[in-house]
C-alpha cells in the first residue's frame, strides 16, 4: 500500500509596517510663453490627467452676457483652425481621450484624460483648441440652443432651484455670484460667436494660465512634448485680474419656493464663510463632517435614523472663489429633502441638533471617527491621476501652496474636539442661516413660521 501524500504548508505571511502616505508633491515650472506647469509623476498611472486653468472668471463676463464663459468652454472641443468639430471629436476618440470643460466663478477649466502612450497626440489637440479654436457660427449657435434647452430642466430640478434661490438671496443683485453660473434664458440667447471670440481674445492667454499634468511619465520627455504643444500657444502678457470683494447677507430668514402639490420639500440652508486661507478651515472641515458629512453624522442620526424624515442630510463647505490675500469666500450649507408633512418637524429637529451642538459640543468619539474617515481613506481617494490633478488644480486656482493638501491632512489629524466644535458652531449659527425650501407653500408655510427661525417669504417656482 502506498503511503498517503503529504502537503507542505508555507508559513502564513505576516503583515508589515504600513508605509507612510502623503499627498503627492508636484514639480512647478514655467514655459517660455509664460504658462505655469505643475507635473506629478505617479508610477503605475497609465491614464494621464491634464487640467488647464484659464483666468476667465464669471465676473469678467460682459454685462448682459452671463453664460458666455460656459459657451466658450464648451466650444473648445468644437473644432480648430485645422479640424472641424466632427474631425476634432474623431481624433480625440482615436487617442482614447476625453476632453471636458466648464466655467465657474474662479475661471474656465479644461480636463483631459488619455492613455500615456497617446499623450503626445492628445496634448497637441488640446494645444490647438487653446491656440486656435474655431468658434464657428453654426457650432456656437448649436451650443446656445443646447444651453437654452437645459434651463427649463434645471428650473424643474428642486435641488438646482434651491441653489439658484440661495445665491440670489445671499448676494446683492450687482454681484455675479447672485446669478446662475451658466446664465439665464435672457442672457444666453444674446450670445453669438462674436461674443465668444471677444471673451476669448480678452481673457485667454498662456501667461495667466496654468496646466497640471499627472500620471506615469516614465520615458516621457515632457519638456520636449510641452514645448511642441502647449508651448506653441502664444498670447500677450497680462497681469492677473484682481479679485473683487463680495458682500453677503446671511440674516436669518426663510424663502419658500412654491411648488403646489409637491410631495417632498427640498431644503438648502446656508451662509458664507472664509475660504481655505483662513486658519479655521481644517477645524471647520472636521466639525462640519461630524455634523453632516456621512450617514453616521449627527444630522443623519436624528433626521434619518431616529425620525425617518429623510434619506439623508449633508453639511458641507465649498469654496466659491479664493483670493491671494485670503479674502475669498466659501459656501457653508446643509442640504437634503424631507416629505412634505414633516417639513416643520424636520426643521425643528435640525435646529435642535445645532443648538445641542452649541450647548454640549462634539464627543471625542465623533471627532476620532471623522479624522479616520477624512485622513485614513485619503490614499484611496487619490488612487487615480485625475483625482490628484483635480486637487492640484484647485490649489492653483485658489492661490494655495503646492503642499497645501499634504499639510491639511496633518492639521486635521492634530485638530482637537474642542476646536472642531467651535468651528462647526461658528459655521452654522442658528440665528444667521438663510433657509430655502422648495415645496408646497400651502402645506409648509404655517408650520415653518411657527418655528421662529426667521421671516418667511414665498416666491414662485418660475
Amino acid at each position: 500500500m502506498s503511503e498517503l501524500a503529504t502537503m507542505d504548508f508555507h508559513p502564513q505571511p505576516q503583515a508589515g509596517q504600513p508605509k507612510p502616505w502623503a499627498f503627492p508633491a508636484p514639480e512647478r515650472g514655467t514655459l517660455d510663453n509664460g504658462l505655469t506647469v505643475l507635473r506629478c509623476h505617479r508610477p503605475g498611472q497609465q491614464v494621464v490627467a491634464v487640467e488647464v486653468l484659464l483666468a476667465a472668471p464669471l465676473e469678467a463676463e460682459p454685462v448682459g452676457l452671463d453664460g458666455v464663459a460656459t459657451i466658450m468652454a464648451r466650444a473648445f472641443s468644437e473644432g480648430t483652425d485645422k479640424l472641424s468639430a466632427e474631425e476634432f471629436a474623431a481624433e480625440l476618440e482615436r487617442c482614447g481621450a476625453t476632453l471636458d470643460a466648464h466655467a465657474d466663478h474662479p475661471g474656465v477649466r479644461l480636463s483631459l484624460e488619455v492613455p500615456v502612450s497617446r499623450l503626445p497626440k492628445a496634448l497637441g489637440l488640446l494645444a490647438d483648441a487653446l491656440r486656435a479654436p474655431a468658434f464657428s457660427d453654426s457650432e456656437v449657435e448649436r451650443l446656445v440652443r443646447n444651453r437654452l434647452d437645459e434651463i427649463p430642466h434645471e428650473t424643474a430640478n428642486p435641488a438646482r432651484r434651491a441653489a439658484k434661490e440661495l445665491s440670489k438671496e445671499l448676494f446683492p443683485a450687482t454681484s455675479r455670484m447672485s446669478r446662475p453660473r451658466q446664465g439665464t434664458e435672457e442672457t444666453v440667447q444674446k450670445i453669438d460667436s462674436a461674443a465668444v471670440r471677444a471673451f476669448f481674445d480678452k481673457h485667454v492667454r498662456p501667461a495667466t494660465s496654468a496646466a497640471v499634468i499627472v500620471g506615469d511619465l516614465t520615458g516621457v520627455d515632457l519638456d520636449a512634448l510641452l514645448a511642441e504643444t502647449l508651448g506653441d500657444w502664444t498670447g500677450s502678457s497680462a497681469e492677473p485680474r484682481p479679485v473683487p470683494s463680495v458682500a453677503a447677507d446671511d440674516t436669518g430668514r426663510v424663502i419658500i419656493v412654491d411648488r403646489p402639490g409637491a410631495v417632498q420639500t427640498q431644503l438648502l440652508i446656508g451662509r458664507v464663510g472664509a475660504d481655505r486661507h483662513d486658519r479655521v478651515w481644517p477645524a471647520q472641515v472636521l466639525g462640519t463632517y461630524c455634523l453632516g458629512g456621512t450617514l453616521t453624522s449627527r444630522l443623519d442620526r436624528v433626521l434619518r435614523e431616529e425620525k425617518g424624515y429623510t434619506y439623508g442630510v449633508r453639511a458641507f463647505g465649498q469654496v466659491l472663489r479664493a483670493a491671494p490675500d485670503g479674502t475669498g469666500i466659501a459656501m457653508l450649507a446643509i442640504s437634503g429633502s424631507v416629505d412634505t408633512p414633516n417639513t416643520g418637524p424636520a426643521l425643528d429637529d435640525l435646529w435642535k441638533v445645532l443648538r445641542t451642538l452649541a450647548a454640549e459640543g462634539l464627543t471625542d468619539a465623533e471627532r476620532d471617527v471623522a479624522v479616520q474617515n477624512l485622513v485614513g481613506v485619503a490614499p484611496l481617494k487619490f488612487e487615480t491621476a485625475a483625482a490628484v490633478a483635480g486637487t492640484l488644480a484647485d490649489q492653483v486656482e485658489q492661490y494655495l501652496p503646492d503642499d497645501y493638501q499634504a499639510t491639511l491632512y496633518q492639521q486635521l489629524a492634530a485638530t482637537g474636539t474642542v476646536e472642531a466644535t467651535a468651528a462647526a458652531v461658528s459655521a452654522f449659527p442658528v440665528d444667521r442661516l438663510v433657509t430655502v425650501l422648495v415645496g408646497d407653500a400651502a402645506q409648509i408655510q404655517e408650520p415653518v413660521k411657527a418655528l421662529g427661525i426667521g421671516e418667511v417669504t414665498v416666491v414662485s417656482a418660475e
